[in-house]
Parts: C-alpha cells; structure tokens; sequence
C-alpha cells in the first residue's frame, strides 16, 4: 500500500536519469532540459550509458545500472512500462527508489505525463510525493536436478508452449504439495504489479499491490474448472513439464529459457523489492480508472438516460 513519504529529499543528491535507448528521438531536448533542472536545484546528475549514448552530449556523467545502482539516490526512468521492467529488475538489488515518467501507450508503473514532467518533480523533490514497494518473483529452472537458469520478474513468469504446438502438460505443487495436472496453452505466475498485464488479459484477478501474494493463471486450459488461484506470498510453486514440444519459460517476457519434459520451474517471491515513488496524491484506483477506461462507464449510461 502507498504511504506519504517521511523521508527528507534532501537524501537526494546524486539523481540518475535513464531513457529507452535507441528511442529517444525527440525527447533528447527534454532530457537535457531535465538535467539542467536538476542541476539548478544543486544535484548531481548522471546519465544511464545507453541514455548517455543517444544524447550525444558533452561532459555528462555515464554509468553502468549497477554503478547507477551504488551511487544514485534515486533514479527517474523515462519510458514505457517495458522500460521501467527492464530497469526495475537490474536496480532491485541495490534498492534505488524509482520515479517513472511515461513515454509509453499504457503507463500502469510510469504514471507522471511526460508533458508535466518538470513542474511534478520539482514538487517531488520538495518532499510532496508518495513512497510503494512493490515484490518481485525469483525463478529457477532445474534440469536433471542442477540449475540451468535463473532470472526473476517483475511482473510475471509464463511456462507456455510453442507457437505452432499443441497444449503442454503441466503437474504445479505448492509447498511441496500437488496441485494438479494440468492442460492448457501454458501457465502464469504473476505478482500482483503484474496482475493487470497478461495475467488479466488471461482472466486473472487484478490484486492491489499492497498485497502480499501471487496468482496463478492458466492460459485457455483444457478443462474449464482450471481457474486462476491467488496464493501467499510466502509459497514455493513448482512446475514441472510432463509433455509437449517447443516449451519455455519467459520473464516478463524479457528473458527465456527453454524448457525440456521433465523440466522443473521454481518460482517464488526475491528477496529484493522495488520502491516507487510518486507524485503526491497518487492513487492505485485512479490509475486502474484511467489505464482500464473505467471512468467511460458514467459517460455511457448518461447518454441512455
């Protein structure tokens, strides 16, 4: 659940300003603008190596996201959802507060307008935001008893067959438990950050982020009693792959493996969370009422009247 933040943002002395590399395009101008905002309210900026790339501008401080990661106080990611994914993932280990600014279709995780970008942050920086943490998954793929991979997501993990292959079977426990067999397109495993991405298209539930859980969904099961399952936080799911060709495991759709019968996805919640930060008076609901078209609902039924 988001919170007011207590914390005096005079800890923010070193901002770190991450764009969506090769598509910056017309944005660069708003980017250098950015910097030379921050700069004027006395903090350091450095640039993401990538974004630093595609500026092509002189005397900016570069960084590795895992330098970024040591050395920022904060990090302003601008981009789509998919950006903020990627980014979100590398920058959990070192717990960086994240503030998202969307260049995207969607923004559920970017929700500052890219056209308000400066007036926000600069009411942000001068303490008027709200503080989230968000939970990510760990996955671990085992073949033959030995780990062959290992990733975690942000929104979720998807055991699914290949595109021109039949249904796979899958046997899921829990904590050591059966579950059940199942027979489906594949299976996802979704935070609740990712229940309102291909979990919800799949006809999943949408969970608050303050939750502490994880769902499961199948995709197009056999039998139409496989329903999604909302689960602790604290479970141990497994997945092992009893039939079908061309199988893998994708992280939010970012990295892969494929996977081979008898095959064993573990999946649980990291260890590592992510903080977002947002301007003051966010709220989750006015973000779903926006993202899903909610608020088109009172429209609609003026008109029958």
């Amino acid at each position: 659940m988001s919170v007011a933040n207590s914390t005096p943002t005079s800890r923010f002395s070193t901002v770190a300003i991450i764009g969506k590399h090769g598509e910056l395009g017309a944005s660069s101008a708003a980017l250098s603008e950015l910097a030379d905002f921050l700069e004027r309210r006395g903090l350091r900026v450095v640039f993401e190596a990538a974004t630093a790339q595609d500026l092509q501008r002189s005397k900016l401080v570069s960084m590795t996201l895992a330098q970024i990661g040591q050395d920022a106080d904060v990090a302003i990611v601008i981009g789509g959802d998919g950006t903020m994914l990627g980014i979100a993932r590398q920058l959990a280990p070192f717990d960086v507060p994240l503030i998202g600014v969307n260049q995207g279709r969607l923004g559920f995780m970017t929700d500052i307008a890219f056209e308000r970008m400066l007036p926000v942050l600069s009411d942000m920086l001068d303490g008027k935001l709200e503080s989230e943490r968000r939970a990510l998954l760990e996955g671990i793929v085992h073949r033959q008893g030995k780990e062959i991979f290992r990733s975690v997501a942000f929104n979720d993990v998807v055991v699914s067959r290949g595109a021109g292959a039949g249904m796979v079977e899958l046997r899921v426990e829990v904590d050591g438990h059966f579950m059940y067999n199942q027979r489906s397109d594949g299976l996802i495993i979704s935070t609740p950050t990712g229940s309102t991405a291909y979990a919800l298209a799949a006809g999943g539930p949408i969970l608050h982020p303050g939750l502490g859980g994880m769902v499961l969904v199948p995709i197009a099961p056999h039998a139409l009693s496989n329903r999604p399952i909302v689960l602790s936080e604290s479970c141990e799911i497994v997945i092992e792959l009893a039939s079908g060709r061309d199988c893998s495991v994708n992280f939010d759709m970012q990295s892969l493996t494929s996977l081979y019968h008898h095959d064993r996805v573990m999946v649980r919640r990291s260890a590592h969370s992510i903080q977002f930060l947002h301007p003051q008076g966010w709220s989750y609901y006015d973000t779903l009422r926006e993202k899903l078209h909610w608020n088109e609902y009172p429209s609609v039924l003026g008109q029958l009247k």
